[in-house]
């Protein structure tokens, strides 16, 4: 697309723009809505691309090596162990909504507009922490070495990262695949995963059950149940040869 951008954000432009003609036009600035001719991009929501075991080890190798980098670990930990969507993380996680005893955090207004509550494990946990010791546990929660809240975006230090550790078609919205993609491979069920990534509908999360190791392999073994109080298909087979003779 243009400037490289991706079809969505192309979409999204297209709808602000659409939104402040149509409403220049109910306050008579404006007598038509060119970006209505503006074609609506096709957005390919399908894509999963997760962070292997191997790949993993190299980028949080690359990482720790570089003074510059390291202090960007715990974000990275935070991600890739809560699945949160870089603006709600970046942006709108704030202490008042976090509770490190409860091991649970929520985002008022997530990207579906509803509250999201994401549960913590331990090594969300100890992320959190450093960012607790990084500021005085209120406000903005994501801060770097010096105190600061980052509310930018993470491309100045995880693009170069993922470049030097060499991995191929990586970009840090696919740390919340890696995230879904792990629950639903060591066995979370599609409704836990959906709850667990805030989506509104079953639909976005169906694009990981290739991966549910029953999810597929369960339905076909369906086939494979015999009723137990009938007869197998053996038995009818020989029952009716011997009618026949």
């Amino acid at each position: 697309g243009a400037r490289g951008w991706a079809a969505a954000t192309m979409n999204h432009y297209r709808s602000l723009l659409s939104l402040a003609y149509r409403i220049g036009i109910r306050k008579g600035k404006v007598n038509s809505n060119p970006a209505r001719a503006v074609p609506h991009q096709h957005e390919n929501n399908s894509r999963v691309r997760w962070l292997t075991p191997a790949e993993e080890e190299v980028l949080r190798n690359v990482l720790e090596a570089k003074r510059e980098w390291v202090e960007h670990l715990p974000e990275f930990n935070l991600a890739i162990n809560t699945g949160l969507r870089r603006g709600d993380m970046y942006r709108r996680l704030r202490w008042e909504n976090v509770n490190l005893e409860l091991r649970i955090l929520s985002i008022p207004r997530s990207k579906n507009g509803e509250t999201q509550h994401v549960r913590l494990n331990r090594a969300a946990v100890a992320a959190l922490e450093i960012f607790r010791l990084r500021g005085n546990g209120v406000g903005a929660v994501v801060r770097n070495a010096q105190g600061e809240p980052l509310l930018s975006r993470p491309d100045h230090w995880f693009k170069p990262a993922v470049r030097e550790a060499k991995i191929e078609n990586f970009h840090w919205h696919d740390l919340r695949h890696t995230f879904a993609s792990r629950l639903i491979m060591r066995g979370a069920s599609l409704r836990a995963v959906q709850e667990a990534l805030g989506h509104k509908g079953i639909a976005m999360t169906l694009r990981y059950s290739h991966l549910s190791p029953e999810y597929q392999q369960g339905v076909v073994e369906l086939l494979d149940e015999k009723p137990t109080d009938s007869k197998t298909d053996t038995v009818i087979f020989r029952e009716r040869q011997a009618a026949r003779l």
